[in-house]
């Protein structure tokens, strides 16, 4: 067993009222040098949640960048080029905008890319 590290991805329209829907799971497994998120914007549930004046093309685009950093490289910028903790770390760090990350929680797994897909299921689809 390894001992991973998980947060959920949120958008929060109004970061003044804290309300949130979880649209991602970022996960981060040292041992397997694991770290991807898989994320998914329900349009219809967000326009509900947040009112027609969401930018959902602006979304798109900050959960991209989540995805290229975790790829690493130089697509993810000079954050993705980081070691991989650095950038599970500069990714969960706390923020006030639309897309926040919960705060991280651990676990042990087999597979991380197993339990990526079962914290997706659980808290996000």
């Amino acid at each position: 067993m390894h001992l991973f590290e998980y947060a959920v991805l949120r958008v929060v329209p109004r970061v003044e009222r804290e309300e949130f829907l979880n649209v991602g799971v970022i996960l981060y497994c040292s041992a397997q040098g694991f770290l991807q998120t898989r994320c998914h914007l329900p349009e219809t549930r967000l326009q509900a949640f947040a009112g027609s004046g969401l930018d959902l093309d602006d979304l798109r685009a900050r959960l991209q960048v989540f995805e290229r950093i975790c790829r690493g490289r130089r697509e993810g910028g000079p954050i993705g080029q980081l070691a991989v903790a650095s950038r599970f770390r500069w990714l969960t760090a706390m923020r006030s905008t639309i897309v926040q990350t919960s705060p991280v929680h651990p676990g042990l797994c087999d597979d991380a890319a197993t339990t990526l897909d079962r914290l997706y299921e659980q808290l996000v689809a």
